[in-house]
């Protein structure tokens, strides 16, 4: 804490260039970060130790930015869109070492007393965290790593257990084992609820006004967000199959289903947003029973997929629909719940006994590391993952988790 202070003060000093000294410090300044460009992180820092200016200096976003991108959970997408510019590169290069080391502090933000099947997102400075059939709203604290104890907002409606729901619009949608779908405005007291399935609505994703749904009847339905058209179905595919996962492709074209695996087909199927047509399987050698319990588009062509099989897959619909490009497995063989990534190297990974988090590094086959949440007498599933730069959210059967990477 004290070198932070310290570092954190000197950068607010003003630091002239020294007057004298080797003939390199007289270059101006875009030779200079032309030359430091070529150095390592390592490198950086030592040179950051000779004086005020070079620490100044050397703290340049344009000499991190390289490092950066080939970090773990710095901020940067796999095309180097920068995610978080408020944030200096150096600050989150320092943190993304925590996440290659494994170094984390683990702590419990909420406990609830019946065992739940949670789902949360975040958005800003809040969480939205799923308890039976409601779900809570509640804001960080600054730190990041604690809630302020009483909710922002409750939203009700189902009569029975929310399965999943997402944000969109300024909206909550949620999906619910009563095989209704709720829309709940996030800034008002506005709850809309309507039949959408014969049977529980496990899974709900919604893009660009439009919604889609799973549910446990074997079917998959597009409806519209418009708040005059709310509960009109636009299509309904009959997936032959129980849905357990889905999601929307960022062109709005497209959407993909994850199934049980119960019949001869694959388990992974893109349909048209549009016409509610096949488009297309993905992979060919799936086993019976290896449902996808998660599946998440990275881009329009790149999506993620994890579940009974106990690997992540990695497709690239450029290259081929037929075989993923990259795979990774479960080495304790066991089911994998959730699945989240940074959009560039990190994966993360929630298993089905004693709430173990994997992180991996995804230019390596092998797990990084191991977070078991649970002892054994309290083994749960790891139902939802939610990461930022700086810590990882779990949400197991009694508790939501958080593993702080900032200050270990």
């Amino acid at each position: 804490m004290a070198a932070a202070a310290e570092e954190e003060s000197a950068a607010r000093e003003p630091a002239a260039r020294p007057a004298a000294g080797p003939a390199l410090w007289r270059l101006p300044e875009e030779l200079l970060l032309l030359i430091c460009s070529y150095l390592d992180m390592r490198a950086l820092g030592r040179l950051a130790q000779v004086c005020r200016w070079l620490r100044r200096f050397t703290s340049c976003d344009l000499l991190w930015r390289r490092i950066a991108r080939a970090s773990l959970n710095s901020g940067f997408t796999r095309l180097g869109t920068d995610l978080m510019t408020s944030v200096p590169v150096k600050d989150r290069v320092k943190v993304s070492q925590n996440w290659r080391l494994g170094r984390c502090r683990e702590g419990i933000l909420l406990k609830w007393r019946c065992s739940q099947m949670p789902w949360m997102q975040l958005e800003d400075d809040s969480l939205y965290i799923s308890q039976a059939n409601f779900i809570l709203a509640y804001q960080f604290r600054p730190d990041g790593a604690s809630l302020n104890r009483r909710p922002l907002g409750v939203f009700a409606g189902h009569d029975e257990d929310v399965c999943h729901f997402v944000l969109a619009n300024s909206h909550i949608i949620s999906a619910g084992g009563d095989g209704k779908i709720g829309v709940h405005k996030i800034h008002s007291t506005f709850t809309v609820k309507y039949s959408a399935h014969e049977q529980e609505v496990n899974c709900v994703d919604c893009k660009g006004g439009i919604i889609v749904s799973g549910s446990r009847d074997r079917t998959a339905k597009v409806w519209p967000l418009a708040s005059g058209r709310l509960g009109q179905c636009l299509h309904t595919i009959q997936t032959e199959d129980r849905v357990w996962s889905i999601a929307i492709s960022p062109l709005l074209s497209s959407f993909v289903t994850g199934t049980a695996c119960c019949g001869h087909f694959s388990p992974l199927r893109i349909w048209d947003l549009n016409s509610g047509q096949l488009v297309t399987h993905l992979g060919s050698d799936f086993p019976p029973g290896a449902g996808v319990l998660d599946v998440m588009y990275e881009s329009p062509s790149t999506l993620l997929s994890c579940g009974y099989d106990t690997y992540v897959r990695y497709w690239d619909l450029r290259t081929s629909v037929r075989k993923c490009v990259m795979e990774w497995e479960e080495p304790h063989d066991s089911t994998l719940y959730c699945l989240q990534t940074d959009g560039n190297h990190l994966l993360a990974t929630g298993s089905s006994y004693y709430g173990v988090v994997r992180l991996w590094d995804r230019r390596q086959r092998a797990c990084l590391h191991a977070f078991p949440l649970t002892s054994t007498p309290l083994s749960s599933p790891v139902y939802c993952l939610r990461l930022t730069t700086k810590h990882l959210y779990a949400a197991l059967s009694y508790n939501l988790h958080v593993l702080d990477f900032q200050n270990p």
